[in-house]
């Protein structure tokens, strides 16, 4: 006898809409904005919060803002203008890469990588993938695997020193976009909508005052799946409902599975949800027909990341209460 289905993850979207639109609106009065602005990434999470932002206030009260660079998928970029031109909504193309390379961005993180791969240079390709959350009991270290010219990708070893290089040179890319964003919205008197869904914002899948920094977040209390089932009711793109997640962070194809500890995002979820809801292991398991130990592993790997994120979560401190 189990307590868990697949069930606890489906959502009535006509109804979720509609709380989730009040809600938009009523955040708006209270910050006393009269827009949004929405980064458009050409996925799925940006293109339901667009959508939702369009219901609640009119497509001409919402900006989307599409910011390629030189490492991101073209496609993205055209996604984005897909689903600007399904919304009828007001759409700019800014472009980051400049500022990448006058920040050292890109030079910054292919100086890590050469401390661990000195024949890294032009016409090679990396990312980052994290551990499998499955089939070991370590700490979910990210590995980097690299594609040099005429050869194929391999992993590479990271010490702690060169991860946290890496990751710190790429995230500038999250937070050039964000300083955009707020450009807009100072300018237009709007407010910055964030895209991140439960799984990145519970699990701290983002940049602290990055993608991690927005006004609202409506769709944060959102599992992925459940993100997929408002896509299909308010008619995002087909092209992009059915595209395979991806983070487009690295030069290197990387899918949001190999970001979120190798399993499907589906089956993540429920794992996610029933860590949240004090469900047992072996439940959840026994429901994704898994052996036991792995979901513990799963569940293991949930709470290491919650408690290794509150940084980026924490809001800057002061002695004393200013307010």
């Amino acid at each position: 006898m189990t307590t868990i289905s697949w069930d606890v993850l489906r959502l009535d979207p006509e109804k979720e809409t509609g709380r989730i639109t009040e809600w938009i609106r009523g955040a708006l009065r209270t910050f006393k904005r009269r827009g949004l602005v929405v980064g458009l990434s050409g996925g799925v999470d940006s293109s339901v919060v667009a959508a939702l932002a369009a219901r609640a206030v009119g497509a001409g009260h919402v900006l989307g803002v599409l910011m390629p660079e030189g490492e991101s998928d073209p496609q993205s970029l055209e996604l984005g203008r897909e689903v600007a031109q399904r919304l009828g909504v007001s759409a700019i193309v800014e472009d980051i890469t400049p500022m990448l390379r006058a920040e050292g961005g890109y030079e910054r993180r292919d100086d890590a990588i050469r401390r661990v791969v000195p024949e890294y240079g032009p016409g090679a390709t990396c990312k980052l993938v994290t551990a499998d959350a499955i089939h070991t009991d370590s700490y979910p270290v990210p590995k980097l695997v690299v594609k040099l010219p005429n050869e194929s990708p391999r992993p590479v070893r990271l010490n702690a020193d060169v991860a946290s290089a890496i990751i710190a040179a790429t995230n500038f890319k999250q937070r050039t976009r964000i300083m955009i964003e707020y450009y807009h919205a100072d300018r237009l008197r709007y407010a910055v909508a964030g895209t991140a869904n439960r799984l990145e914002h519970a699990q701290g899948f983002f940049v602290k005052n990055g993608d991690g920094a927005a006004d609202l977040k409506p769709i944060a209390h959102l599992y992925k799946t459940q993100v997929y089932q408002l896509a299909e009711y308010l008619d995002v793109p087909q092209s992009i409902r059915s595209r395979t997640p991806t983070s487009d962070t690295y030069p290197l194809d990387q899918s949001q599975e190999e970001f979120y500890f190798m399993l499907p995002l589906n089956e993540l979820d429920l794992c996610l949800y029933g860590l949240t809801h004090s469900v047992p292991a072996g439940e959840v398991a026994t429901l994704l027909h898994r052996a036991p130990p792995d979901i513990e592993r799963v569940y293991r790997y949930l709470t290491w990341q919650r408690r290794s994120t509150r940084y980026v979560h924490a809001e800057p401190l002061t002695l004393e209460d200013v307010l």
